[in-house]
C-alpha cells in the first residue's frame, strides 16, 4: 500500500483544476469560432441571392416593359436556427409568395330544357408579372369562362379580363384592377436557357385549392417537346420532379433567385396526381409571348399561304405518294408567299370527310421545317411557333417521289 504527503495531494488537485480550466477554454473558443463562421455563410448566401434577383428583374423589366418590385431578400428571423437550404427556400417564399394569385372560373352550362345556367368552372394559379394587375396564367385554367375572378394573398378578390390568349404556347394574360393605393408584388423572369438538368426549382401554386403552397425539386429534362390538353405541341418544355397537382397550373416554377424560369402547366400522371413528372412551358417562351399578347391581344406569328391536310395512309394510298405522314399541300393563295417561292398545290379534287369538303390532291408534301420533321399539324404548327412575319423558313416538300428544298418568306 502506497501513501502520500499532505503536500503532493495538494499539489496533484491543483494542476487537475488548472488541467479543467484549460480545456474549458480550448472548448469555448472553437465553438465560438464555428459560430461566427455559419454567421458568415448565411450572411453570403444572403447577400448572392440579392445580387442574382437584382439583376434578372432590371433584365426582364426592361425587355417586356413591365412595372415590376424591386427584388430583394428578406431577413428571416432566427437564421442560424436554419440550414443553407432552408433559409434559401424560405428567402424565395418570402418574396415570391404574394405575386402567386389563385383564379377560379364561373362558366355557362345548360339544363335539360337548354335554359342556360352559371356554374363553377376551374381553378388554378397565376403569377402577377406587372403592377397594374398583369397576371400570366395557362389558357386551360381560363377557357371558356364566362367570368374571372382573381384572390390575392390577403383574401380580397376581383373579377379580372382576358387580354390575350395562345393556345400554340397554353399562356393567357388576365388583367384586374387593384384599388388606388395599393402596390402588388410582383415576379420577374428569369432565364430558362440557362438552365441545367439537376438544378433546383421551386414551385409556387394552389393544389387542390390550398393557396400558395410551396414544392421543391429539381430540372430533371430540358428541351421535351410535350403535346398540351389543346393537342398543340409545345417545344422546349422543363421537366421537373416538383410536386405539381391540379391547381397548380399557370403558376411560377422559380430559381433559386425568386426568377420565374418556367410557367407549370401539366403533369404525366396515371392517377391524376403528381407523380414526379412535371412540364412548365420555358420563359424564354413566356416573355416572347407575352410582349404580344400585352400589345396586340395574340401573338403575331408567320405562316405560309397555303390550304393545309394533314397526310394519312388512306389520302397517300388515294394519290399514290411513297409517303404517308407530312403536311398535304391542298391549294396555295394566289400570289402569297407559297406560291412566289415554287411551293405547288394540288390538281384533282377529291371529298373529303365523309363527302364534308373537297380537297386537291397532287400537290406538294412539307416534311421538314427547318431540320424540324413534320408528321402531323401539331409538328407544323409548332414548327411555326416562334416564327415571325417576315422571317424565311427552309421547307423540304416530296415531290414527285424526290424531295426538294424551298425558302419561304413568312407573311403575317
Amino acid at each position: 500500500m502506497r501513501l502520500y504527503s499532505r503536500s503532493f495531494t495538494v499539489k496533484l488537485v491543483v494542476i487537475c483544476c488548472l488541467f479543467t480550466v484549460a480545456l474549458t477554454t480550448v472548448v469555448v473558443k472553437t465553438l465560438d469560432r464555428k459560430s461566427q463562421n455559419a454567421g458568415s455563410d448565411t450572411e453570403n448566401i444572403s447577400d448572392f441571392v440579392q445580387t442574382e434577383a437584382q439583376i434578372g428583374s432590371s433584365d426582364s423589366g426592361n425587355e417586356l416593359s413591365l412595372e415590376l418590385n424591386p427584388s430583394t431578400v428578406i431577413p428571416v428571423s432566427n437564421s442560424s436556427l436554419y440550414t443553407q437550404d432552408e433559409l434559401q427556400n424560405i428567402n424565395v417564399y418570402q418574396l415570391c409568395n404574394e405575386a402567386v394569385v389563385n383564379i377560379n372560373t364561373k362558366v355557362v352550362a345548360y339544363d335539360w330544357f337548354l335554359d342556360p345556367y352559371v356554374q363553377d368552372g376551374g381553378s388554378g394559379s397565376g403569377s402577377i408579372i406587372d403592377k397594374r394587375g398583369y397576371v400570366l396564367t395557362n389558357v386551360h385554367v381560363i377557357q371558356d369562362a364566362s367570368k374571372i375572378y382573381v384572390s390575392l394573398f390577403d383574401g380580397t378578390q376581383y373579377e379580372a379580363e382576358v387580354i390575350g390568349q395562345d393556345l400554340d404556347s397554353d399562356l393567357a394574360i388576365i388583367k384586374f384592377s387593384p384599388p388606388s393605393g395599393i402596390e402588388l408584388k410582383t415576379i420577374s423572369f428569369g432565364e430558362s436557357k440557362n438552365l441545367v438538368v439537376g438544378q433546383k426549382v421551386i414551385a409556387i401554386g394552389n393544389p387542390f385549392g390550398m393557396e400558395r403552397t410551396m414544392t421543391t425539386g429539381i430540372v430533371s429534362g430540358l428541351g421535351r417537346p410535350i403535346q398540351n390538353s389543346n393537342k398543340r405541341i409545345i417545344r422546349d418544355m422543363i421537366q421537373t420532379d416538383t410536386a405539381i397537382n391540379p391547381g397548380n397550373s399557370g403558376g411560377p416554377l422559380l430559381n433559386t433567385q425568386g426568377q420565374m424560369i418556367g410557367i407549370n402547366t401539366m403533369i404525366m400522371s396515371n392517377s391524376g396526381s403528381s407523380s414526379g413528372v412535371g412540364f412548365a412551358v420555358p420563359s424564354e417562351t413566356a416573355k416572347r409571348v407575352v410582349a404580344d399578347l400585352i400589345k396586340y391581344g395574340k401573338v403575331q406569328r408567320g405562316t405560309i399561304d397555303a390550304s393545309i391536310v394533314q397526310l394519312n395512309s388512306r389520302i397517300a394510298q388515294y394519290a399514290g405518294l411513297d409517303i404517308s405522314s407530312g403536311i398535304l399541300i391542298s391549294e396555295v393563295t394566289k400570289g402569297g408567299n407559297a406560291e412566289k417561292a415554287g411551293l405547288r398545290g394540288g390538281t384533282k379534287a377529291v371529298y373529303y370527310g365523309n363527302r364534308s369538303s373537297i380537297i386537291y390532291i397532287g400537290g406538294d408534301v412539307i416534311t421538314k421545317i427547318d431540320d424540324i420533321t413534320i408528321s402531323s399539324l401539331a409538328d407544323y404548327y409548332s414548327a411555326l411557333e416562334s416564327k415571325k412575319p417576315g422571317e424565311v423558313v427552309s421547307v423540304v416538300v416530296r415531290r414527285n417521289k424526290q424531295n426538294y428544298s424551298l425558302n419561304i418568306k413568312l407573311s403575317e
